[in-house]
């Protein structure tokens, strides 16, 4: 069985794979209680979105992980998809939101595994 480390980074080479963008995943484990990693990336269009999900999913059912649902006050858009799988969290981003947001600089204290 993988660790959790070696699923986040399987995960990234999935939205590599993909054509996601600066795929970058940081180890926030020493930082709060809620999660191990991020996997943060950079996405083009809402169909490559659809697409990264579905390989996500696939992957989430083939490791016997479970997808947590999130709870959005704002419709669903294209500008930012997160996917809560406990202990990775998926952030798709636009180039705009991934550069407004600077996820990185605010995690700056996790270290960067890719």
């Amino acid at each position: 069985m993988k660790t959790i480390q070696e699923q986040a980074l399987d995960l990234a080479q999935i939205l590599e794979d993909g054509k996601a963008e600066n795929v970058t995943v940081i180890d926030v484990s020493e930082l709060n209680s809620w999660t191990d990693f991020f996997v943060i990336a950079t996405i083009r269009s809402s169909a490559q979105i659809q697409g990264l999900q579905k390989q996500i999913k696939d992957f989430v059912k083939e490791n016997d992980m479970q997808i947590h649902l999130t709870h959005r006050k704002q419709p669903d858009g294209d500008e930012w998809n997160l996917i809560d799988i406990g202990s990775v969290v998926i952030h798709l981003m636009s180039q705009e939101a991934r550069d407004f947001y600077e996820l990185e600089k605010l995690w700056h204290a996790g270290k960067v595994l890719r």
